[in-house]
């Protein structure tokens, strides 16, 4: 089986590099972690020859794109460097709805990772605007992407690597989207609200399609959902990534073509403890099946007036299925109502020994 070395010298080989020394003093290492941001898919499982075969060559070609991406910033004159987490904030717009702790358990894997092997692809950050530009080694800086890294060792209580680089807004999303479409999908409503976040802060549309490597009309199908669901349910169901496109499409069809009873229903399901209990996907399912259940109608209730000699309102009696309510006027005597609980009582037990004695 290829050695760690050996897949550091095939990549070497790549690039036309030369082979790593052995000794301490050796170029910045671009291995791809286990639980780096690309997930595994999961699948049958296989033999164990098989398996750690494909797991090498996927490190393989991870590590090649790492290592092209990390030599090209250092032939461009960029340098790592240092920072501590504290002073890094996350980037103008939200790309992810996951819960770390409980819808993604790679990072987990991610976490554990660099505890055992350190930080080996460096993150992308900027001068801070609110910062007024500053320098490397002062004032604030803002990611453009690497976030689940920066969260990783903001974890562990040690600085994170990062390639500082003057961006623009626009290069920042641009960056980030890509950075998403190469290492970690997004899911389909991950992308959608991405993309509302972006228009609705006025980047045009042909940015955001390139972010997202979209086209027009898939850009669209996005915005369309993303304004259809509101964002509170959006955000109790997380990133759900077995629901795609048309799951959600049609799940956004159901909040526009209802009657309004949808809103109720779903606050209903989303604050269950049930909900709350279950993973992404089945949050997704539970809600998507609550909204296709027909409403329960409110029972027929009956209602009786008894009126007095004198033609005035003495009492109500309601009528619910089997549930009945009896509801005096305001201007009864309480003596008489007391004096008639008392009878009440009296003629039921008396009903019941007759009905007795008639079984």
């Amino acid at each position: 089986m290829m050695t760690g070395r050996d897949r550091k010298n095939s990549i070497k080989a790549l690039f036309g590099g030369d082979i790593l020394p052995a000794g301490p003093e050796r170029a910045p290492e671009t291995k791809s972690l286990p639980g780096a941001e690309t997930p595994a898919v999961p699948g049958r499982a296989s033999s164990g020859a098989v398996k750690a075969m494909g797991l090498t060559l996927s490190s393989i070609t991870r590590e090649a794109e790492e290592a092209r991406a990390l030599r090209q910033a250092l032939e461009e004159g960029e340098r790592i460097v240092s920072l501590d987490t504290g002073r890094i904030d996350v980037s103008f717009v939200s790309d992810r709805l996951s819960d770390e702790e409980r819808d993604d358990p790679d990072f987990l894997a991610l976490v554990e990772s660099m505890r055992e092997n350190g930080q080996q692809v460096p993150i992308l950050v900027r001068p801070s605007p609110a910062a007024g530009g500053a320098g490397e080694g002062e004032g604030r800086y803002q990611v453009a992407y690497g976030h689940r890294r920066l969260k990783a060792a903001h974890r562990l209580g040690i600085k994170v690597k990062a390639i500082v680089r003057p961006l623009t807004d626009d290069e920042l999303v641009l960056a980030q989207g890509k950075e998403n479409a190469e290492r970690r999908n997004l899911s389909f409503i991950e992308r959608a609200l991405f993309a509302h976040t972006l228009v609705g802060r006025g980047f045009e549309r042909r940015l955001v399609c390139d972010a997202l490597t979209v086209q027009k009309s898939e850009l669209s199908r996005l915005l369309q959902v993303a304004e259809a669901v509101p964002f509170r349910f959006i955000r109790a169901i997380g990133p759900a990534p077995k629901a795609g496109r048309e799951r959600w499409m049609a799940l956004g069809t159901l909040f526009s073509n209802g009657n309004g009873a949808e809103i109720e229903k779903a606050a209903d399901e989303t604050t269950s403890e049930r909900f709350a209990a279950a993973a992404s996907d089945e949050r997704f399912q539970m809600l998507f099946d609550r909204l296709l259940r027909p409403a329960q109608k409110a029972p027929v209730v009956a209602e009786e007036k008894i009126v007095r000699a004198d033609g005035a309102l003495l009492a109500t009696v309601e009528r619910k299925g089997r549930a009945v309510r009896l509801s005096f006027a305001k201007d009864v005597d309480p003596a008489f109502i007391a004096a008639l609980t008392g009878r009440l009582r009296e003629d039921y037990a008396v009903f019941l020994a007759e009905k007795a004695g008639r079984d």
